[in-house]
């Protein structure tokens, strides 16, 4: 039976402990990643990608929302043969196709950029050797890219390469610091170090796509339906701050 957030009045219970060190979380990471498997269902099955369709896809995702960064992306594999066509293509023409998904013109100037950039030394517009590599040396290949973050960076390596690492996304973000496993005053590149430290192997994709999940669906930036919150047991915001607000006088 669902409970009306309006009536819902949560007991005051220990806070959670503070997780401070790496083992600590790596434990705490495991019981949310079943937790939220046993709540939303197991993740869809693995597909992997070509490591430059991921990369382009991930560069046009930034600062827009799912919907619209797919919709450019579709619109860019239309419009155009094959990333060759992309990198003949005058930027305006990129710009005018992928419009949809904001940002257009830095967008546009960037993916041709790193187009242009594998091509050099390669001759060829594939990065699919990437998957050959470790982690560690396929990610020193993409930071070479100008306007490829870590996050980026780790979608390409988990999707593409079905490598074991963690992209940190805004709603990752956001319920990593609720639930402690990341101080509140973290930067984005600070919080894809800590996850790397104390990522649970094997459960990168699985917990990747479940806290996005759990992200869209209750734990929101405003107004979080923390009532229906399958880690509400284990989150630090809500003991500290919503369930103390609803057990507050008046």
């Amino acid at each position: 039976m669902s409970i009306a957030p309006e009536t819902y009045r949560p007991s005051l219970k220990p806070y959670p402990p503070v997780y401070s060190s790496a083992n600590e979380k790596r434990r705490l990471a495991r019981r949310i990643e079943r937790l939220l498997r046993k709540h939303y269902g197991p993740p869809p099955r693995r597909t992997h990608d070509a490591p430059l369709d991921v990369l382009v896809r991930t560069i046009l995702s930034q600062n827009t929302s799912d919907r619209n960064s797919h919709r450019a992306f579709e619109r860019l594999k239309a419009r155009f043969t094959d990333w060759t066509a992309v990198l003949s293509a005058p930027t305006r023409q990129i710009e005018a196709t992928i419009r949809v998904g904001g940002l257009a013109k830095t967008k546009a100037r960037r993916i041709k950029a790193i187009l242009s950039q594998i091509r050099r030394p390669c001759d060829n517009l594939s990065l699919d050797w990437l998957c050959a590599m470790n982690a560690q040396e396929a990610a020193k290949v993409l930071t070479g890219f100008k306007g490829v973050g870590p996050k980026t960076i780790r979608c390409v390596l988990l999707f593409a390469c079905g490598m074991d690492v963690f992209p940190v996304d805004t709603h990752i973000f956001r319920v990593s610091r609720r639930l402690g496993l990341i101080p509140e005053r973290a930067t984005v590149k600070r919080a894809h170090e800590l996850w790397d430290e104390f990522l649970p192997q094997g459960l990168a994709y699985s917990l990747h796509l479940g806290l996005i999940e759990h992200g869209r669906q209750t734990c929101f930036a405003r107004r979080p339906r923390c009532p229906h919150c399958c880690l509400r047991g284990l989150c630090r915001y809500y003991h500290t701050t919503f369930a103390r607000y609803m057990t507050s006088p008046g």
